[in-house]
């Protein structure tokens, strides 16, 4: 059914996704505060996202992707799509 390799998805997922967007967000020329308001998120959230220290809820990639008009695959590292 899946197509395996859990552990290395989600280990890519740690790595790609913090550096994506943040690298989103800069070329925007957006604060962490800016992006949090517009997700309902603090900017302390924003930061932690792009350190890596915390993981995104489903609901809270969907936005950022659709903000971002990227797929959700690019935010986590599984697509590149820019």
């Amino acid at each position: 059914m899946g197509q395996g390799g859990g552990a290395e998805s989600e280990e890519s997922m740690k790595q790609e996704f913090p550096q994506r967007l943040q690298k989103l967000r800069e070329r925007r020329r957006m604060s962490r505060k800016a992006l949090g308001e517009l997700c309902g998120l603090s900017k302390n959230i924003i930061g932690q996202y792009e350190r890596g220290e915390k993981e995104p809820a489903v609901g809270t990639l969907i936005e950022l992707a659709d903000y971002f008009e990227v797929p959700i695959d690019y935010l986590l590292g599984r697509q590149n799509f820019l």
